[in-house]
């Protein structure tokens, strides 16, 4: 008796040990950084979507926000829910969407955009911009040794061609924006991006924090720093501001720890065109084209005709216009994005700025893809201005032109894929929905959405249009709720 007793104990003890040991198993499988896990009905009909996304959007902490959703059928556009579609919402950098739809269907996939130097052997130079993002010092090199082939050996006027229609800052912009990296000017002449990064680095203790300019020339734009921070001892609290005014000097305050790392801050430049011609007559003198155009007296009048009628003795061309979307959609590049509604409207014959003349070829486009005219207002390219207004409607139709026209790949190829790459890279990962969502993201105070495609495993691709305005909640909450939506999306099943 005893020993059956044993035998028991014995037996009931290796099965928790067992059990132990595979929890431990399964424990140690899961990532180092676990994300908040969405419990989702594993089987989803159509008929209980509706009432399975209002259980997530009418929770207590939503009641004050706008939800604007539609799902649609990718194959016949037949309405699987719909929350205020057709209403307006903000709709942040979504609008890159129908930006990027219209760019294809307008310029081709293979546009690219190029930068041109006219001029003589002698050094007469005329420099022409139209606008390419993606230029940097190194395309900069590039065109310099161009010249040394073709004899220039000094440079004695440099002439810079820009479009009057430039307009350098979108009016629309709030003043916080534009004077960081992603609110970068945006004209004729672009180099790294309009924008320079700063480090904060802490000195000893009650000294203030010293600066360092990722580039010296960019540097040069701001007339003063009034520095005001301050380094700490360790543990106490630790915050910096930076800020420009009105007359280009930056403010700086604030505290970081004598043992805190660099902060990195991304400025966007003042005045770019003239941050570019510094650029380029650096690159000259680097590549042994010596700078004369200080030295030398001309005839400007003369010097003008002769320019006028030059040849092109360099240039260089920007990516195919399928890799500069790339950037703009998958890393929400605002500069490239502006770029491009800029290059479109360059194509434009009126007297109106670039991106105003680019407004409208986006709305002629649109409108010969099927796209509702009257379910958008456009201010910018980007969606970085609050003036823009789209409905969830207006984004499901241009999804579903595109995914029907001769640019469908390249399109959908822009876009973040869920747990995969871009601003979706580290949402919805080791979900059902990482892999089979592609889809544009968008981010403000107040605003978030998500909008794109969805290859459900077990039913038709869909196309899907979410978006949050005038909510209180954290972007972290918002997310999360968006989330829990498209994993709905991703559950459904044909019942």
């Amino acid at each position: 008796m005893q020993n059956n007793i044993t035998k028991r104990i014995g037996l009931i003890l290796l099965l928790l040990y067992t059990q132990l040991n595979i929890e431990q198993a399964v424990a140690q499988t899961k990532p180092s950084t676990p994300t908040k896990t969405v419990e989702v009905n594993p089987v989803i009909c159509p008929a209980q979507l509706g009432k399975a996304i209002e259980t997530i959007t009418n929770r207590p902490q939503f009641s004050q926000a706008r939800w604007g959703i539609v799902v649609n059928k990718l194959n016949n556009s037949q309405s699987l829910y719909s929350r205020d579609s057709d209403k307006y919402f903000i709709p942040a950098s979504n609008l890159k969407l129908l930006l990027a739809a219209a760019a294809l269907q307008q310029l081709g996939a293979n546009y690219r955009i190029r930068t041109s130097i006219y001029g003589t052997d002698s050094g007469l130079l005329r420099l022409v911009g139209r606008g390419d993002p993606s230029l940097t010092d190194v395309q900069l090199t590039a065109l310099a040794r161009q010249l040394k082939l073709t004899g220039v050996r000094q440079l004695t006027y440099l002439a810079v061609e820009r479009s009057r229609t430039d307009d350098i800052i979108n009016p629309d912009w709030e003043w916080g924006d534009i004077q960081a990296d992603y609110g970068a000017p945006i004209g004729s002449l672009i180099i790294n991006q309009n924008a320079v990064t700063l480090q904060l680095l802490p000195q000893q203790i009650g000294q203030p924090l010293r600066l360092v300019w990722s580039d010296p020339i960019a540097a040069t734009q701001w007339q003063s720093v009034d520095n005001q921070s301050v380094t700490v001892k360790p543990g106490e609290p630790t915050e910096v501001e930076l800020n420009r005014d009105l007359s280009g000097i930056l403010h700086l305050s604030g505290r970081l720890s004598i043992n805190s790392p660099p902060e990195l801050v991304s400025l966007a430049v003042i005045n770019p065109a003239e941050n570019f011609i510094q650029h380029l007559r650096r690159v000259l003198l680097i590549e042994g084209i010596k700078d004369n155009s200080n030295r030398v007296r001309l005839n400007i009048v003369e010097v003008e005709k002769q320019l006028a009628n030059a040849p092109e003795i360099a240039a260089v061309n920007s990516p195919p216009l399928s890799q500069l979307l790339v950037e703009a959609n998958l890393n929400s590049n605002n500069l490239y994005a502006e770029a491009l509604l800029r290059t479109l409207g360059s194509k434009v014959n009126s007297f109106d700025s670039n991106s105003q003349k680019g407004l409208i070829a986006v709305k002629q486009a649109l409108t010969n893809l099927g796209v509702d005219p009257k379910g958008y207002i456009m201010a910018d390219g980007s969606g970085l201005s609050r003036h823009n207004l789209v409905s969830p409607d207006a984004i499901a139709q241009t999804l579903s032109a595109m995914a029907s026209s001769q640019y469908a790949a390249i399109y959908r190829a822009s876009l973040p894929v869920a747990g995969v790459s871009g601003t979706l890279v580290n949402r919805l990962k080791n979900t059902p929905a990482q892999g089979v969502v592609s889809a544009k993201t968008g981010t403000m105070s107040g605003v978030l959405a998500l909008s794109g495609y969805i290859n459900a495993p077990n039913y038709e691709p869909l196309v899907f249009s979410i978006i949050i305005n005038q909510s209180d909640q954290s972007s972290a909450t918002i997310r999360q709720a968006i989330d829990e939506v498209v994993l709905l999306l991703v559950s459904l099943r044909r019942c």
